[in-house]
């Protein structure tokens, strides 16, 4: 299995290689790991992983910035290779952001990317928070249990998506977008890579995933 880390100078990269090249050995699936800002070698990927982190706008431009690469994760999720978007990556799966101006995401799933309300809490939103879903609602939640905490830091989130299209939410000033699915695309609002063993389990359940 040949796993594309998209690199365009954003997220945590070698953090979310480490924890892939673990979750690969850890479901017995012999896997390559590569951090890559070659858009061709995205395109020949078994599965796509987007880190990000900072501002949409910014994670916008930075992959525009790289000849070919907005094309070349569209056009290979599009054909049906998994793809999963970390923080500002799943993010840019929205149709989207409105953080300092209107961008344009994937629009993948439905909805924009708008500050958080959060009243009388402190944003940004950081630290361990718990998962809300219900068991056995998508294959990417196999072997976690409601209550689970995962590692968030972000101050924007989904609004106005499809309900159909949120399969897990985390609760801070009111319910918020945390785990996104729709066909072959999937993305956590929370850094994986630094969600220790919740973040290894969902990483594995996606290197098993056939949508």
């Amino acid at each position: 299995m040949k796993i594309a880390v998209v690199d365009y100078g954003s997220g945590n990269l070698a953090s979310a290689s480490r924890a892939l090249a673990l979750a690969a050995d850890r479901a017995g699936i012999t896997a390559s790991v590569l951090v890559t800002a070659d858009p061709d070698l995205v395109a020949a990927s078994d599965r796509i992983v987007l880190p990000g982190q900072g501002a949409f706008a910014d994670c916008a431009r930075g992959l525009h910035a790289v000849v070919g690469m907005w094309d070349a994760i569209d056009h290979t999720t599009r054909r049906g290779t998994p793809f999963l978007g970390i923080c500002v990556g799943m993010q840019l799966m929205a149709q989207r952001g409105l953080e300092h101006a209107i961008t344009q995401g994937y629009g993948w799933i439905a909805g924009d990317v708008a500050e958080m309300a959060a009243p009388g809490l402190r944003l940004p939103q950081m630290g361990w928070n718990g998962l809300d879903f219900e068991p056995g609602a998508h294959p990417l939640l196999e072997g976690l249990h409601p209550g689970d905490h995962a590692y968030f830091v972000h101050s924007y989130a989904l609004e106005g998506g499809d309900p159909s299209q949120t399969i897990a939410t985390t609760d801070y000033g009111g319910p918020v977008v945390a785990f996104v699915a729709a066909g072959n695309s999937a993305g956590t609002q929370f850094h994986v890579e630094k969600s220790q063993e919740v973040g290894i389990r969902i990483l594995t359940n996606f290197l098993r995933w056939t949508p």
